[in-house]
């Protein structure tokens, strides 16, 4: 990764009479610092956007200029956050932003009607760019915030390993050599990519299921359950696809050899009979070696995953597009999983630590869902630094060649270990120079999953 290290500032003396007035300090000191301004900022990244929500504050760092809290957000497939976060954006401007959770109760209640989707996302893009101006105005990191860091060393996983190279190829580079991927359209190509995972020092990778042509030419991701078409919305499962499927993870495990993980996500694609068929299907005996670390799935019935996980010769990964304690609840109930995945951008940082504590009275440890830029990655970083049950972070590996240069800092990964960046805030900041010199796509059918196959076997 890029070693560029410009530190955000963090409060002066100034700003820290704006902290003691909020904390109901001496009369006098100085009025609490405000929102003054809240903004959404975006860029493009290839095959969809990277976006950002800036809030700029009253309070100054120590050479003056204002405070800004930054954060990440997804918009694909959920066309209309931005404008939530907008008129969100207007409902806290004028208010203080160190007591967060009041700002953040309130957007909750102004929405109380329509909770989760939209809504949530919206009130986490605040919540996060809220956290890192506490952190910046007390010159600590967000995860302080929550009594942490527990940990600054972070195992994370080459996660969507092959399946952006299955459509976007030529968008992007391979980290490691700065050069073009090369194409996804054969066994042997994804032999050739566990050799690279391997030799990248990362000890696992998460995948999904693909389809290549007989004759070779590119090859397609298996995707009904979001792309609709062929397969959909039936999401009916054949023999024909489970044995694709386990000639691709056992052509992986032959790649990587025994040391190196494998996970596969099957997302939605398919009901409780298709899931559970698969899992029974994916032995390690099948697979070779150690088998799979876990089968990662969605569906909305605590029932049918505990069913699921019943069945499954694996551990089961899931649950990571719940919003909030209330969705989970009836998940960690029924004894559903065996890794609880919580999306920190979705939830906000706040609501995910919460979240997390919830599966620790359950004995479940969890996992966090990124598949964003670096200051995504980042603040999911914070969130599984502040939490004892942590399990594995997930990055992306295969990106657009501008995602080092949109950001003031790039965090090191070595050896499948992410470092948390530790300055005040989320400990990096975005590049409004560097964004401009890359135009936001803006389109409605843009997104990772735009192109997935949805042709069914």
């Amino acid at each position: 990764s890029s070693s560029r290290s410009r530190s955000p500032d963090h409060c002066d003396r100034h700003s820290a009479t704006h902290i003691m007035s909020a904390a109901g300090g001496t009369a006098g000191m100085g009025a609490p610092p405000t929102i003054v301004k809240v903004e959404t900022l975006r860029c493009g990244a290839g095959f969809r956007d990277f976006c950002f929500v800036k809030m700029t504050t009253s309070a100054v760092d120590k050479t003056g200029k204002p405070i800004v809290g930054w954060s990440e957000y997804l918009e694909e497939r959920n066309i209309g956050v931005s404008q939530v976060i907008q008129w969100m954006g207007l409902l806290v401007t004028g208010l203080n932003p160190l007591p967060y959770a009041k700002i953040v109760t309130q957007l909750k209640a102004n929405t109380r009607h329509v909770p989760g989707g939209i809504a949530q996302q919206g009130i986490a893009a605040i919540e996060n760019a809220l956290l890192d101006v506490v952190g910046k105005c007390y010159g600590v990191p967000v995860c302080a915030l929550f009594g942490g860091p527990i940990r600054t060393e972070l195992p994370v996983y080459w996660s969507h390993c092959g399946s952006f190279r299955v459509s976007y190829s030529k968008l992007l580079v391979n980290p490691a050599t700065k050069t073009e991927t090369p194409p996804l359209e054969s066994l042997e190509d994804i032999r050739a990519l566990g050799k690279e995972v391997k030799e990248s020092g990362y000890h696992a990778l998460k995948t999904n299921m693909f389809l290549f042509k007989e004759g070779g030419g590119p090859g397609a991701m298996y995707m009904p359950g979001f792309g609709g078409g062929s397969g959909s919305p039936e999401l009916n499962i054949t023999p024909k696809l489970i044995s694709t499927v386990v000639t691709q993870m056992r052509t992986f495990r032959e790649a990587v050899g025994d040391d190196v993980g494998l996970k596969l996500d099957l997302n939605y694609n398919f009901k409780t009979d298709g899931f559970i068929a698969m899992a029974k299907a994916l032995t390690a005996e099948a697979v070779g070696g150690p088998g799979i670390d876990w089968l990662e799935l969605d569906i909305y019935s605590p029932k049918a995953l505990r069913q699921i996980r019943d069945a499954a010769p694996m551990p089961i990964a899931s649950l990571e597009s719940l919003m909030g304690r209330k969705q989970l609840l009836p998940y960690l109930e029924a004894g559903a999983v065996d890794v609880c995945i919580i999306d920190p951008l979705w939830n906000g940082v706040d609501e995910s630590i919460k979240m997390a504590e919830l599966c620790d009275v359950y004995e479940v440890n969890c996992a966090a869902h990124n598949y964003h830029g670096w200051l995504g990655t980042v603040i999911c970083a914070h969130f599984c630094a502040a939490i004892p049950n942590f399990k594995v972070l997930e990055v992306d590996v295969d990106d657009v060649p501008w995602k080092d240069d949109i950001v003031t800092a790039v965090p090191i990964i070595k050896d499948g270990i992410l470092t948390l960046p530790l300055g005040p805030g989320w400990g990096i900041d975005v590049d409004e120079e560097a964004l401009k010199l890359h135009p936001a796509l803006s389109d409605a059918k843009t997104g990772i999953w735009s192109a997935a196959a949805t042709g069914g076997n």
